[in-house]
């Protein structure tokens, strides 16, 4: 069993800056992909950004290029999400997940372990 413990959401203004940390723990013998995920009210579930076991290889939606980075410590078992230049349209709650494969998944059920969520909000 693997479990995820998320920290870092608050409140912003548009423009502003958060830092979303993940911590794996349980167990865990095998590279594993980090996904980050977000759902705002009313709304599915969406991908957002993934990052691979060695940090080469990472993925972004879209609507995040340019503005979100993912990092990762693997001796701390910990990822980040280092997001930017937020907008109002970036609120929703966030979730890290884990996938016990070496390519960066975009679909919700390709993650079978997740964390609680934190929520992040933006002011316009």
């Amino acid at each position: 069993q693997v479990q995820l413990a998320e920290s870092g959401g608050g409140l912003v203004q548009a423009g502003g800056s958060l830092r979303l940390s993940c911590t794996a723990s349980g167990r865990i013998f095998r590279t594993y992909v980090m996904g980050w995920f977000r759902q705002a009210p009313g709304k599915e579930r969406e991908f957002v950004a993934g990052i691979s076991w060695t940090g080469v290889t990472t993925s972004y939606a879209d609507s995040v290029k340019g503005r979100f980075t993912c990092s990762r410590d693997n001796a701390k078992n910990t990822a980040y999400l280092q997001m930017n230049s937020l907008k109002p349209e970036d609120a929703a709650v966030y979730y890290c997940a884990v996938r016990l494969q070496e390519r960066i998944g975009v679909q919700v059920n390709e993650y079978p372990y997740w964390g609680q969520g934190t929520q992040v909000t933006v002011s316009s």
